[in-house]
């Protein structure tokens, strides 16, 4: 039986999924990933929403029998394929093959640091209290995996204190390390047939880091990318350097710690990790008037900031002299010297980074900064990590396609030689959806734009009865339609930032007829299904902003070379971000919805047919009086039973 034939009428996924509609899409991309393996070949394809695409590579990926890794996006992600989608296709296919769970060390409770919290006065008089459950629950967990613990936010500053990082993690030196929960992730992965990995666990080992995944790679037949979409920012990320201030103030404040316990007679110790502390926050202090992603050039423009990075340089430095003369005094410190040196050198790489390859950048915001040097281009370096691991490779995303080929997604990707294909979503958009292109007189640079488009959006909104989110390119934008529609709209209004994402969600499942305003975090990764999301305004086309300093200078590398900026980067990355955003609206058979898009480029420049063919086709109109039937169609009739998820 092929992959194929298991997922049509009567095969046996239909026989034992309750619920399972056969779908011909997903049919075809299961026999095509087969063929992939077979082959050990590649294949990148587009998967519009509702194919399937998790059956569809999950059945050909356990009836071969091979070694295979499942990487998608989030750990959200990772446990609905885990301990939801996996479950019932092994079920069905009556698969015996063993499955495995890996995430990144950061997500497992360490024993060792867990019991040094227990003392430290840097954890507050919350986070002990939120340390009592974590303890209790250390007692009783077999995983170790901190998302068991529901009653501690994910955002919770107690984490860092009771989890490791590569740079923190003592290793076989560990007291603690007979009961590793990393330890004893990664050995059930070594052993499995199946691992589901996320993103950021895949490109920290092929960039060659200590992921603690390298001994699973290598011999993997099959790798299956879902959520691809996102792979060139990522490989961009882990093929750089990256330093950040959390880092140094965790080296500081663990050499402290470390000093006290292991050379309480070295008080030098001591002041040399406070001094590095200082300067960590003297840097913040200084470089939170500079929020955001910004280029070199601006240490050139303001001389202090590039002193005070200097000083950083000096103050760590110093800390590893001392660090080195405490060498053998313990295990801690030991650990501490190791850490310095290597974010000596990452320092170093960040500051003084002279290629002509790469770009060096800093991002800062109120809490700290992160110093980056990103290559201009990752192809090369991801061909010849793939030629590297000669498994079969599957590339699958929603939002590949632009103008329905993945030729861009290939070409940032170095994909030589791929099997491509471009399924589109088999929903009704032509009798479910509704595109609404309002006729605005000024382009978003003009000043009476936002107003503008918050007088559309209102008006949207009374025909949609709220059941809207409202999605933004940049926060200020967010920022002045939310203040300036928060008292107009009778409906509840849900800002992004007044409380953490899964708690707006929530919120906006719940109450039925919320508007909620976001921006990025809200344009993917989010599954809302039934009446409750029926409308998505986009306030306009998402390109990079003009001063992004990686795409300013890949910019620049093109002009130069005689090429168009525009037509490679700038215009493939916007179509395939609206894409993303457009695709909140319709998540079911059953979703119906209008789906706005405020920007008058999309008729005024000849770019804007690309994106309205990279679109689902669906009816466009001008007139609010089609919005206003649109709705009035359906009024009333309530999905009951529909429930939205984040997926």
């Amino acid at each position: 039986m092929t992959p194929g034939a298991a997922l049509a009428a009567g095969g046996p996924v239909d026989a034992v999924i309750e619920g399972f509609q056969p779908r011909h899409a997903q049919q075809e991309m299961a026999d095509r990933v087969a063929a992939a393996i077979q082959s050990h070949g590649h294949l990148v394809c587009e998967a519009g929403t509702g194919t399937g695409k998790t059956f569809a590579y999950l059945v050909p990926a356990l009836m071969a029998g091979v070694r295979t890794i499942l990487s998608t996006a989030t750990r959200t992600l990772q446990d609905q394929l885990f301990h939801v989608d996996l479950p019932r296709v092994r079920a069905a296919l009556k698969s015996e093959a063993s499955v495995a769970l890996l995430k990144g060390r950061s997500n497992y409770l360490c024993l060792h640091r867990m019991e040094q919290a227990a003392g430290d006065p840097l954890v507050g008089p919350r986070e002990q209290k939120e340390l009592a459950v974590v303890t209790a629950w250390s007692r009783e967990t077999v995983l170790g995996d901190i998302a068991e613990v529901s009653e501690v936010s994910e955002e919770s500053p107690l984490w860092p204190y009771v989890t490791s990082t590569v740079e923190n993690c003592l290793g076989q030196k560990c007291p603690r390390i007979d009961d590793c929960h990393v330890k004893e992730a990664r050995r059930r992965a070594v052993a499995a047939d199946l691992v589901v990995v996320n993103h950021h666990l895949l490109f920290a080992d092929m960039a060659l880091r200590d992921a603690g995944f390298g001994e699973i790679l290598p011999t993997a037949q099959c790798v299956v990318i879902d959520e691809a979409h996102q792979l060139p920012e990522l490989a961009a990320n882990a093929f750089g350097h990256a330093l950040s201030a959390r880092q140094l103030r965790e080296l500081s404040r663990d050499s402290d710690r470390a000093a006290r316990s292991e050379a309480p007679d070295m008080p030098d110790l001591r002041e040399a990790a406070r001094l590095l502390e200082q300067g960590v926050e003297q840097a913040i202090g200084a470089l939170a008037q500079f929020s955001g992603k910004q280029s070199e050039s601006l240490l050139t423009a303001h001389p202090v900031l590039g002193e005070l990075l200097d000083t950083l340089h000096g103050h760590l430095t110093a800390l590893g002299t001392q660090l080195e003369l405490a060498s053998g005094r313990g295990e801690e410190l030991e650990a501490c010297e190791r850490r310095s040196a290597e974010l000596l050198l990452k320092l170093r790489e960040c500051l003084q980074q002279d290629d002509s390859e790469s770009v060096r950048w800093l991002e800062a915001g109120a809490r700290g900064f992160v110093l980056h040097v990103t290559p201009l281009s990752i192809a090369d370096r991801f061909r010849a990590r793939l030629e590297h691991y000669p498994a079969a490779w599957v590339f699958c995303s929603g939002t590949l396609a632009i103008g329905g080929s993945v030729a861009h997604f290939c070409r940032e990707l170095g994909i030589l030689e791929a099997d491509e294909a471009v399924w589109n979503s088999p929903f009704d958009y032509a009798n479910q959806a509704l595109l609404h292109l309002p006729p605005i007189p000024c382009d978003p640079s003009d000043q009476r734009y936002l107003p503008l488009i918050c007088d559309i959006a209102e008006a949207v909104f009374a025909a949609s009865r709220g059941r809207a989110f409202f999605l933004f390119t940049s926060y200020r934008a967010l920022e002045f339609c939310a203040a300036r529609l928060r008292g107009r709209l009778p409906w509840p209004i849900l800002v992004q930032g007044d409380a953490p994402r899964a708690r707006l969600l929530a919120e906006f499942r719940r109450l039925g007829n919320a508007v909620l305003f976001g921006t990025a975090t809200f344009w993917e990764g989010v599954d809302v299904r039934g009446e409750a999301l029926s409308c998505v305004i986009i306030d306009k086309l998402p390109f990079a902003p003009p001063d992004d300093p990686v795409a300013r200078a890949r910019a620049d590398r093109l002009a130069a070379e005689g090429r168009s900026a525009f037509n490679e980067l700038q215009l493939p990355a916007a179509v395939i971000t609206l894409k993303q955003g457009a695709g909140r609206l319709i998540r079911d058979a059953a979703d119906r919805g209008v789906l706005v898009l405020c920007d008058p480029r999309l008729k005024s420049r000849g770019y804007g047919k690309l994106f309205l063919k990279s679109l689902p086709p669906m009816p466009v109109t001008r007139e609010l009086s089609d919005v206003q039937k649109f709705f009035a169609s359906f009024e009333g009739k309530a999905d009951a039973g529909k429930a939205g998820s984040i997926g």
